[in-house]
């Protein structure tokens, strides 16, 4: 059998744009020549919080990485505000649609260091560093100013997840791909990143994420409605 999303039903359906944000068409990845899924079709419309559910191995962070144009698929099509992802700059791309996971990459160097370091790449070489709002983002977290001058060697797990997520909302992305991203925190640091989630789509109103996990209670806190994704048989 193909495998297949079904969606819960959107308990706000008015505070949505009509318009799809992203949209998946057809997709297929295969694994060592077998079919994880196949004929995978789905839409995020702008504003959305919606989670992506299925039984272990089933391929939820495959699906994940291949929206961020991160891993290959085999067949299908993603369409980001309309347009094919093929015509897009990949890393302007990956800036506005951005996967989150359990470990980050970090650069050497201290917290304020890993967030200045993206504008230096190409793509961001036209942006500013904007202190403030990361300011704003750690006074949400209940996080002293001077957390940017530690040096990532000395921070916790759970702060270098902190950090991971504020490098990717200082360049305002309108889609978040959540990777079970707190799986392995603590309540309060989770509770911590779910507050900055919600900050950061409340500042853009076409924001909209994708987030998995297997805390159903977190889910029920934070996603308007669940897409499952179920096992190729």
């Amino acid at each position: 059998m193909s495998n297949q999303l079904s969606k819960s039903s959107i308990t706000n359906p008015e505070s949505f744009t009509n318009a799809p944000i992203l949209t998946v068409q057809g997709l297929g990845k295969k694994i060592q020549n077998k079919w994880l899924w196949r004929n995978l079709n789905l839409e995020l419309l702008s504003g959305e919080r919606v989670a992506v559910v299925g039984a272990s191995g089933c391929g939820k962070s495959q699906l994940l990485r291949a929206i961020a144009n991160l891993d290959p698929i085999q067949e299908g099509y993603i369409f980001f505000q309309g347009k094919s992802i093929d015509s897009c700059y990949t890393p302007q791309y990956r800036s506005q649609v951005v996967y989150l996971h359990q470990r980050p990459a970090l650069w050497e160097g201290t917290v304020e260091d890993n967030l200045k370091q993206v504008y230096r790449l190409a793509t961001h070489r036209q942006q500013v560093y904007n202190r403030q709002l990361i300011l704003n983002y750690l006074q949400l977290l209940h996080k002293p100013a001077d957390f940017l001058q530690r040096s990532v060697s000395a921070i916790s797990g759970g702060e270098a997840q902190i950090l991971a997520f504020l490098r990717a909302l200082q360049l305002s992305p309108l889609v978040l791909l959540l990777d079970e991203p707190t799986a392995s925190l603590d309540m309060a640091t989770a509770n911590s990143l779910e507050a900055l989630v919600a900050a950061w789509q409340k500042e853009d109103p076409q924001r909209a994420y994708l987030w998995t996990s297997h805390d159903p209670a977190q889910l029920q806190r934070i996603t308007h409605r669940q897409i499952n994704l179920k096992s190729n048989e």
